[in-house]
């Protein structure tokens, strides 16, 4: 039974930890170019805002390149995954490997696919309870990755809008503070992948080495 492949996972670890920083520097960027728009007027100049703004420009130009590295490599594991797990147990599966890659470019059902797809690995990975013994591996790692993944990649496009939309230097500080939450909740989201991944491919690990059944030094 092949198992999952820790480099693949490092590097996808790796990414995300990049990633995190990248979107911690945008929150900084972002309350820099807040407190000066919404500091003392008479002390603002335009050379002192188009150097705030354009930093900030450039964080979020850390972000895509940092957000597109995660995007390949995360797919490229989550593939890898699907794959592997689908020999553990085949009939837990409701869609073919080949969705744990198009189920990502489906709009809208890209809030939803690969969720399933995520639950039913889980569900193949998790070891079966021996006689007389009832456990059950928590979801919680798939639920928290897949709530803060869908939940910030809504407010993020909903914080987009009205950042293009913003004309005064008022809607503009609104506009970056909702950001300011998005950006917090990217680097909430990245942690919450690695610990997702960490843990699908431990799990997938161990059931491929000692078994299907689960025991208490399995555990």
């Amino acid at each position: 039974m092949p198992l999952a492949s820790r480099g693949l996972l490092t590097a996808v670890v790796a990414v995300f930890a990049a990633a995190a920083l990248g979107d911690l520097f945008a929150v900084y960027t972002g309350v820099r170019l807040r407190m000066l728009v919404d500091g003392d007027a008479t002390a603002l100049t335009a050379s002192s805002l188009d150097s705030a703004y354009s930093l900030y420009e450039r964080a979020g130009q850390v972000q895509v390149s940092t957000s597109l590295l995660c995007a390949v490599l995360f797919v490229t594991w989550f593939f890898l995954m699907r794959r592997r797990t689908g020999l553990l147990a085949p009939d837990r599966f409701r869609m073919g490997p080949g969705w744990a890659i198009g189920a990502w470019f489906i709009p809208v059902a890209n809030l939803w696919l690969p969720y399933r797809v995520a639950v039913d690995m889980w569900g193949a990975c998790s070891p079966l309870p021996t006689e007389g013994e009832s456990h059950r591996v928590p979801m919680w790692p798939v639920n928290l990755w897949w709530g803060l993944f869908a939940g910030t990649a809504l407010l993020g496009r909903y914080a987009a809008a009205r950042f293009d939309k913003a004309d005064s230097l008022a809607e503009i500080s609104d506009a970056v503070a909702l950001y300011l939450a998005v950006d917090l909740l990217y680097a909430a989201t990245a942690g919450a992948a690695v610990v997702f991944a960490v843990r699908l491919t431990a799990l997938q690990r161990l059931k491929a080495t000692e078994g299907p059944y689960w025991t208490p030094a399995g555990a």
